[in-house]
């Protein structure tokens, strides 16, 4: 089993959340993932193209079908490049799955958040809302947006009503509590960006890395006696 704490991933599809319970009796909250295997499409200079999710041909576009027919890989609808580690070699074809994780691992999981069309300003944006008393009617509304002489006009990037959601959102440092390399299953603690069955991608934490118990020697052991 090959585990490395450089910036690889693998492709997977949010199943949804459970809960599971830890060897010290603890329940906890978390999503399982079908991950992989995914196959290596492409090797460049820093990164690996991988392919999730098995398609018939007949479903691909043809420049897309002749593309992993001249590769020999069955076609994938879910494509995305992640980083390589540049201490191992790959090979077009070779199969990466969820054992190069292993539970107390932490990952950075990328996904398409959840739409919620066009929303007010309360909701989107966490306003305080207007008065709710002595006759007002500005509960929920936008009010003033800006001054009128100076600068005379609305700054670009004013938080107001639109479009939620359907946004690349990355949930970093999230603990892996299980791989299950027999049913490509990976449980991560809390809750990943996506609706359920959307494709996500899953990486190395960049900013946190698992701490590794070293045993202790036996001149540490008398020490703490």
């Amino acid at each position: 089993m090959w585990k490395s704490n450089k910036m690889i991933g693998i492709l997977g599809k949010k199943i949804g959340m459970t809960q599971v319970f830890t060897e010290d009796g603890a329940m906890v909250s978390v999503t399982a993932v079908e991950a992989g295997p995914c196959p290596v499409l492409a090797i460049k200079e820093k990164s690996i193209q991988l392919g999730f999710d098995q398609v018939e041909d007949k479903r691909l576009k043809k420049p897309i079908a002749g593309y992993f027919k001249k590769i020999n890989v069955p076609g994938r609808k879910f494509i995305r490049e992640v980083s390589k580690d540049p201490l191992k070699e790959y090979k077009v074809g070779e199969e990466l799955k969820v054992d190069i994780f292993a539970p107390g691992d932490f990952v950075d999981v990328t996904g398409v958040s959840i739409g919620k069309g066009f929303q007010g300003g309360m909701k989107r944006w966490h306003w305080k809302g207007g008065p709710r008393t002595h006759g007002s009617t500005s509960h929920r509304r936008v009010g003033s947006i800006g001054s009128t002489t100076t600068p005379g006009r609305v700054f670009r990037g004013h938080h107001m009503p639109g479009h939620m959601g359907a946004e690349r959102v990355t949930t970093q440092n999230l603990k892996v509590i299980k791989a299950d390399l027999e049913n490509n299953i990976l449980l991560i603690k809390g809750s990943i960006p996506g609706f359920k069955n959307g494709y996500v991608v899953i990486k190395k934490a960049k900013k946190k890395i698992a701490k590794v118990n070293k045993p202790k020697t036996q001149a540490e052991k008398k020490a703490k006696k």
